[in-house]
């Protein structure tokens, strides 16, 4: 019993939040809210195309991949497949 307990103590404590597609994710989410910023910094004008039209373009498509990377789970199949 004892034993059970410690096999299952240590599966769950090797089982990470977020997987590697997450961390993913994240990163391609970040660099396009970097490159929207930069975007809007390097064209310096209030009525440009690129800061009025393209950087919030890219700024809510960074945020939103940064939301879509925390929620993504992969399938009950796909975890049961996986812890073997």
């Amino acid at each position: 019993m004892a034993k059970a307990r410690l096999q299952t103590s240590r599966r769950s404590a090797r089982r990470m939040v977020f997987e590697r597609r997450n961390y993913v994710l994240l990163f391609i989410g970040l660099a396009l809210v970097i490159a929207g910023y930069a975007v809007m910094r390097i064209e310096n004008e209030v009525d440009g195309f690129l800061s009025l039209y393209v950087a919030p373009l890219l700024l809510l498509a960074g945020y939103l991949e940064i939301i879509y990377a925390i929620l993504w789970r992969p399938s009950a199949s796909a975890e049961a497949t996986a812890e073997g």
